[in-house]
């Protein structure tokens, strides 16, 4: 029989192939594991979160990417250890910010942003929702076994257990929520967590996408119409009738005002504390993923279809503004000098949307 000198090459090269991915998936490191990588192109890859610290702004997003402006607004990529995905961002003071997103993960920065140091992720939480509630005081008490069954049920969930948003009042007291009525409360600044399952009025266990001050108080929302207040005196969040029972991306307001938006262009107002709300007019029927309250009081929401709605009265009424592209957007926050900081999925863009109000042509009613 001849001698095929191909076949011994290939074997061998076969060999090398498995060896290597043998070694590789021997040595392979989740996303909360691995620093996020320097990229040039970070400021145009998806990101999901913005905030307002100080006189700069602050973005997250996938990958574990986050960057900061300056006063010109260049944006510089901050150091990251984890590349996990980033969904929210919360900044109670130019230099104390919060981070969260997939696998549970909670970062901090004590510089503005430049650098971030891990507080929490998924296995650390598992773990604290099992000591809290995996033996229940009394095993007949109802609440406690569906508490107990939820930890069970958190802890058996794949590594990505998200967070999907996180707000500080101050430079010590916070709030982390995300999926499966996950909820966490910290008041020394991130050093210890606390599982606040059984604080919610929430029995069906339904996400949690967003926690903002409004109203005099602090809101959560959710999925199927979820809107939920903090009652301080209890120390729970307690469930508030709303009209509506489609997702609910978002909350903002003022101290009279309590907007929340959602899927569909669907927007409701209250202006009592959450007793009694009136649906908004947005014009749109793509969904309302953001919004902010500005310094002059104007009110901005952003779709998932790029559309950038603005309001002078209080969140009442809205029109639609011209911008530079029109991209899906994710978040919005303020920016300096009349600016508008918008990240979706092309990046972060400021865009200048005091020019725009001042021209006539530029501002229509959906």
């Amino acid at each position: 029989m001849p001698h095929h000198p191909a076949k011994p090459i290939a074997a061998a090269v076969l060999a090398a192939v498995l060896a290597a991915s043998s070694a590789a998936a021997t040595t392979f490191l989740p996303p909360s594991e691995v620093p996020a990588a320097r990229s040039g192109l970070a400021q145009r890859t998806p990101m999901n979160a913005l905030a307002r610290a100080g006189e700069r702004n602050v973005v997250a997003g996938q990958r574990g990417h986050i960057l900061y402006s300056d006063a010109a607004g260049t944006w510089t990529q901050a150091d990251v250890p984890l590349s996990a995905d980033l969904t929210a961002l919360s900044f109670p003071t130019a230099q104390q910010g919060w981070a969260v997103g997939h696998e549970g993960v909670v970062l901090h920065t004590s510089d503005g942003g430049v650098t971030w140091q891990r507080q929490l992720d998924a296995q650390k939480i598992t773990r604290l929702l099992v000591e809290r509630y995996g033996t229940p005081a009394n095993p007949d008490d109802a609440a406690a076994q569906q508490l107990q069954k939820s930890a069970a049920g958190f802890a058996a969930l794949p590594a990505d257990k998200p967070l999907l948003d996180v707000w500080f009042e101050d430079e010590k007291k916070g709030f982390a929520v995300g999926a499966f009525n996950l909820i966490l409360r910290t008041e020394d600044g991130g050093k210890n967590w606390t599982p606040w399952l059984d604080h919610v009025d929430n029995p069906k266990g339904l996400h949690l996408y967003a926690i903002r001050p409004a109203g005099g108080s602090v809101f959560i929302v959710g999925e199927q119409g979820l809107v939920l207040r903090l009652d301080r005196e209890r120390q729970r969040f307690v469930r508030v009738a709303l009209p509506y029972e489609g997702t609910l991306f978002g909350v903002v307001g003022t101290q009279d005002m309590v907007l929340v938006h959602g899927l569909r262009g669907h927007s409701f107002r209250s202006m009592d504390g959450g007793a009694n709300w009136t649906r908004v007019e947005t014009g749109t029927t793509a969904g309302l993923s953001s919004a902010v309250v500005r310094a002059d009081g104007s009110v901005v929401l952003a779709s998932q279809a790029g559309e950038v709605l603005l309001s002078t009265d209080a969140g009442a009424s809205f029109a639609r503004i011209n911008t530079t592209q029109q991209a899906p957007v994710f978040a919005v926050a303020e920016a300096g000098q009349g600016g508008l900081a918008l990240a979706g999925f092309r990046g972060v863009r400021i865009e200048r949307l005091d020019a725009v109000k001042q021209d006539g042509a530029n501002a229509r009613k959906p």
